[in-house]
This record gives structure tokens, C-alpha cells and sequence, in this order.
């Protein structure tokens, strides 16, 4: 693999500037770099190391100096682009195919069609086999037999749990470790009453010449026509890996993947081993713009969860002679002293986001000096640190990113109005700081309560543990409990240093593509900052990330779970770009 040599800014296109946020009426410093962060933290994961700001092609100046007085790079260093060597020739030739008229117009087929197949998983799905609804995922996978023949008839193709689909693409070299490529096959279901407020109707997969719209088109249908077209052309063009890569993708990710990933997971297990795997790439977020720079997201951590079911038990009886406290009122005491005393935000250098901030701070061109003295100065100084964190705690968007959150979700009780309720209980959601655990999360929620079991004199059983009895006869019980067994402890961190192979691949890879697909040179158009869960056991590294273009909006979201989900073309046509330099550049590398 080869790196590519930095050229003078002068090749580079100026169309247009990129806008610096920090000159928006009305934002604070604070906030406009929260909202960007939270492109990097949707839906509970934390991304660090490498946020990326991304731009449209046609309306973004790219920076190759950033820097200049202000930026420190220091602070995060950045590797060069890489691209493969071994395979140049065809590289080459891959990607003018890419850019054609043709292959676009092949690429727009390939995702419309799949958004066309209806592929909704639902929280409330009964077993593969016992659910029919399950059955949708049968026309899917034949639509993807017939337009991906050369995937299908060169892979060894195993179908975990009638619908999880695991393919092999065996390498000539066995001893060399496999790459895994993920993507998932369902979408979040769409709700009737919004299919009006749709632009195109929201299973129509419609081409307006620039995005292609319907559910499922950018998350995550787009990843896994993404990754298969990447296979099928490279095998098209006569690529024949040396090392074994596997492309996994399940069915159920949207409703937690219990279903798919959880029954593949042990299949590649059993296959390769523990750390079987050189590295697994998943959904995650891609790159957008922010503080004058083109930052990349690749995910390296994700937070930990768990639902606490809050149950409070009591006698019942008529309501025309009721106790002093029914157990609504009760619980309704309990969850308000939950809200009054949320989990103490602990902010460390160890943290993911610390690091993430220290990228931003060391290349985003237009930061105020301002916040980049106070971040890079939080590296070494306590002072600055805990600066940093009081000034920025106050937004619940940093808080949701870095510490244990909670929320009351659902609440029932009671069955009549003049009866009294013999039960009442509430839902409490968690996501686990990265820094976390689910026996720290569980031992706060316990403490919490105990003054108020015994206040109530109530019964207090924690999670299986009898806390307290209660004194003398009790008026009742409380019981904490896993609401629905799903608790999960946070993410390992996956290591991104400069002996990180893995990480600095992938980094050399974005950075590659995006140049590529701009015509571009150079290592500082783009800066990388460094359902998954199941695949932990398979390797050390793994990284949610999908090369997505969060274009001029801040958040990049583009109707992903809402209305009106759509993606690019030029999008789509570069993550083909990605996954194909992604493969051969592991391919060909020595230090996997």
C-alpha cells in the first residue's frame, strides 16, 4: 500500500467556503460544538478519535491547510491516505467504473429496489418460524440472489436462523486473519398516520435525479448494497482476495438483534475463534462539517443500557378508606427523587469524547482560540479540565454523550378508579457511560431508593438482593429488576493509537476515498478522530462507521427513524468507493 504525496492547495476546488459555525447569531461556542458531537453519538453510541466533517463535492472548499496559528495539530496527529499497491491497476480501474454514468444508474437500481421490498421488524416479533411477519426477508433475499449473482455464486453463503445471512469469502492465504463487514437487513417500521407527510411514499425507493428516498435507504439498506456492490464488482474484475473477508448481515438490529446478529455471532465464533478477526466494521456514522475542517466519525466505543423495572407493591382495598400513601403515590415519590438526583457526571481524559474533543481542537480551523486554549490546556491541567466540564456540563446533549443518562419511560398502575392499586410500577431507562458498568449503574439505583423503602417502610429487594425489610409490619414492597433482560455493559474501547493497525487502515482508507472521489490530494482534506454488541468476542477492533456524507447539516441524520429518509446518490457512489479501497487495502496489508 502506498500513501499519496501532499500537493499545493491550488488543485484543490474553491467553489465554495465552508461557513463557520462559530459565526452563528445566537449559538454558543458550547453549543455548536454539541450538536456536532452529536453526530457522532446517535442513538446511545459514543464515536471518538475521529469526527470528520463532510461535505457535498460541489459546494465545499477543501482545507488543506489547517494548520496555521490557531489549529494544534499536535494534539491529534493525523497518517496519511493510503491506497492500495499491489492492486493499483485495478483500484484504478474501479473506480473510474464507479464514477460512469452506467454504474451509477446500476447503483441507483440496487438500492431502490431493496427499499421497494417491505423489510420492518417490530419490538413485539414472536420467534423466527412462529411470526409470520418474519416471512417479508424471503422476497429480500431472493431480490439480492438476482442482483448479485457473482456474490452469491463466489462466496459460501450460510443462513443462520432462516434469515441471517453469513458469507465467506475464502482468502488464498488461510493463516492471515479475516476482515468482517456488517450491515443489517430490516428497517424501523413506518407509521401509519405519518405516510402522508412522506415527499415520495416511503416504500417507493424513488430517484429525483440527485437522492433516492424510502425507508431504509440510509440506515441501513444503503450500507449492505454498499458493501455487496463493492464485492460484486471487485469479483467482477477479477479479484481474488489472499485474505478471507465475511460479510454478515442480520435481520432484526432494529428490535436489538436477538434474533440475527445473537444467533451469527457464535456461528463466527465457532468458525474463527476469540479475536478471530483482524477487525469488524459496522453501521455507524460517517463525516459532516464543522468548525471549518471535514472531521470523520468512526465509531470506537458505544455506551452500555439497561431498563429498570421499579415495582411498588401494596394492600388493596376500597378507595373510600385509602392509606396515607397508594402505592401510584409511592412510586410517583420514587421517580421524582430519581429526577432530583440524576447520575453524577464524571468527565475523564480516559474518556472517548475527551479524545475526540482534543481533535477538534487540534485542526478545526475556525474554533474560537477561546475554546482551543481551554481543551488543549485540559490535556494537562485539572483546573482546565474541570473548567471545560462545568462550562459544557449544563448541555444535556454533552451530558447524554458522556455520562449515565436516565429516563422514565413507561409507568402503569391501578384498574379501577375506586379501587386501590395492589401494584404500580415504572420503567427507568439507562445508557451506561462508556467509563461505566452495569453493577455501578444497578448499585446507584439501589442506594437511591433505600432512604425512601425505608421512609415508606417498604420491603426492599434489589435485583435478586434483599436490601432491607422494612420496620416492624410493612406497608408494602419494592422491587428493582432487569425490565426486560437485556442489560448490557458498555463497549470495549477500541484501541486507535499509532500502533493501532486496524484504526490507522481504516483512517488511511477514509481518507483515500474521500480524496478520490473529489479528485483531491493530500492528508489534510479530511480529519479522522477516533449492533456490534454481539461481535465483541470476535475482535479487539471494531469501528461503526459507513463513510456516510453528513453534508451541510450538522446532525446528517436525513430522515433515518423519521419521515422523509433519503439518501445521496454521490453518497451511495462513494461508500461503494469505501468499501472497495477498505478491501483491498486490508487485503495487502502486513500488520493486521
Amino acid at each position: 500500500m502506498k500513501a499519496q504525496h501532499k500537493i499545493s492547495s491550488e488543485y484543490l476546488p474553491t467553489s465554495a467556503s465552508i461557513e463557520s459555525l462559530t459565526d452563528k447569531p445566537g449559538k454558543s461556542k458550547f453549543k455548536i460544538l454539541l450538536r456536532f458531537l452529536l453526530l457522532a453519538g446517535v442513538v446511545g453510541a459514543v464515536w471518538a478519535s475521529g469526527l470528520y466533517k463532510g461535505c457535498h463535492s460541489h459546494d465545499v472548499r477543501a482545507l488543506t491547510s489547517v494548520f496555521a496559528s490557531q489549529p494544534h495539530a499536535a494534539t491529534c496527529a493525523q497518517g496519511d491516505p493510503l491506497l492500495p499497491e499491489r492492486h493499483s491497476e485495478l483500484w484504478t480501474n474501479i473506480s473510474a467504473t464507479i464514477s460512469s454514468g452506467d454504474f451509477q444508474s446500476k447503483a441507483v437500481d440496487w438500492l431502490s429496489r431493496a427499499v421497494q421490498i417491505h423489510t420492518e421488524s417490530w419490538d413485539n416479533m414472536d420467534s423466527v418460524g412462529i411470526d409470520p411477519r418474519w416471512e417479508v426477508f424471503k422476497p429480500f433475499q431472493s431480490y439480492l440472489l438476482g442482483a448479485f449473482p457473482l456474490v452469491h455464486s463466489t462466496l459460501k453463503l450460510t443462513k443462520v436462523n432462516t434469515y441471517g445471512l453469513v458469507f465467506e469469502w475464502k482468502g488464498t492465504s488461510p493463516e492471515l486473519k479475516p476482515v468482517l463487514l456488517a450491515a443489517h437487513q430490516d428497517v424501523v417500521p413506518v407509521e401509519s398516520r405519518t405516510v402522508d407527510e412522506w415527499t415520495h411514499p416511503p416504500f417507493s425507493g424513488y430517484f429525483d435525479g440527485e437522492k433516492i428516498w424510502g425507508r431504509g435507504s440510509s440506515d441501513d439498506k444503503s450500507g449492505l448494497i454498499g458493501v455487496l456492490a463493492a464485492v460484486e464488482t471487485l469479483i467482477s474484475n477479477g479479484f481474488q482476495p489472499t485474505r478471507t473477508f465475511v460479510l454478515a448481515f442480520g435481520f432484526d438490529e432494529e428490535v436489538s438483534g436477538l434474533r440475527g446478529a445473537a444467533s451469527i455471532a457464535p456461528v463466527l465464533l465457532d468458525l474463527y475463534g476469540k479475536d478471530g478477526f483482524a477487525f469488524v466494521i459496522d453501521e455507524g456514522a460517517g463525516f459532516g462539517q464543522g468548525f471549518g475542517t471535514v472531521f470523520a466519525a468512526p465509531g470506537i466505543a458505544e455506551k452500555g443500557y439497561i431498563d429498570v423495572h421499579v415495582e411498588v407493591a401494596s394492600a388493596g382495598g376500597h378507595s373510600s378508606v385509602p392509606p396515607d400513601h397508594t402505592s401510584i403515590g409511592i412510586l410517583a415519590a420514587l421517580l421524582v427523587h430519581y429526577e432530583q438526583h440524576p447520575v453524577e457526571l464524571h468527565f475523564s481524559r480516559d474518556d472517548p469524547l475527551f479524545r475526540t474533543l482534543q481533535c477538534f481542537a487540534g485542526h478545526g480551523s475556525d474554533m474560537t482560540d477561546e475554546l482551543r486554549k481551554l481543551i488543549i490546556a485540559s490535556a494537562t491541567s485539572d483546573k482546565a479540565l474541570q473548567k471545560l466540564t462545568k462550562e459544557i456540563s449544563g448541555d444535556r446533549i454533552f451530558k447524554s454523550l458522556v455520562g449515565t443518562t436516565q429516563a422514565i419511560d413507561l409507568i402503569q398502575g391501578g384498574v379501577k378508579a375506586n379501587a386501590l392499586p395492589e401494584q404500580a410500577y415504572a420503567v427507568v431507562n439507562h445508557r451506561i457511560a462508556v467509563s461505566s458498568s452495569l453493577a455501578a449503574t444497578i448499585a446507584h439505583d439501589t442506594e437511591l431508593l433505600k432512604p425512601l423503602a425505608h421512609d415508606f417502610n417498604l420491603t426492599y429487594t434489589s435485583f435478586g438482593e434483599t436490601i432491607s425489610g422494612g420496620n416492624g409490619p410493612s406497608k408494602g414492597s419494592l422491587t428493582l429488576r432487569d425490565a426486560f433482560h437485556d442489560g448490557l455493559e458498555p463497549a470495549p474501547v477500541t484501541p486507535t493509537g499509532s500502533d493501532a493497525a486496524p484504526y490507522q487502515l481504516l483512517s488511511g482508507t477514509i481518507k483515500a476515498t474521500y480524496n478520490s472521489h473529489r479528485s483531491l490530494e493530500g492528508a489534510d482534506n479530511i480529519i479522522v478522530a477516533p449492533d456490534t454488541r454481539y461481535y465483541w468476542d470476535l475482535s479487539p477492533s471494531i469501528f461503526r462507521y459507513n463513510h456516510h456524507n453528513g453534508g451541510d447539516s450538522i446532525l446528517g441524520l436525513k430522515g433515518i427513524h423519521t419521515v422523509n429518509e433519503y439518501i445521496e446518490i454521490d453518497t451511495l457512489l462513494e461508500m461503494i468507493r469505501f468499501f472497495v479501497t477498505l478491501v483491498l487495502n486490508s487485503d495487502e496489508s502486513t500488520q493486521l
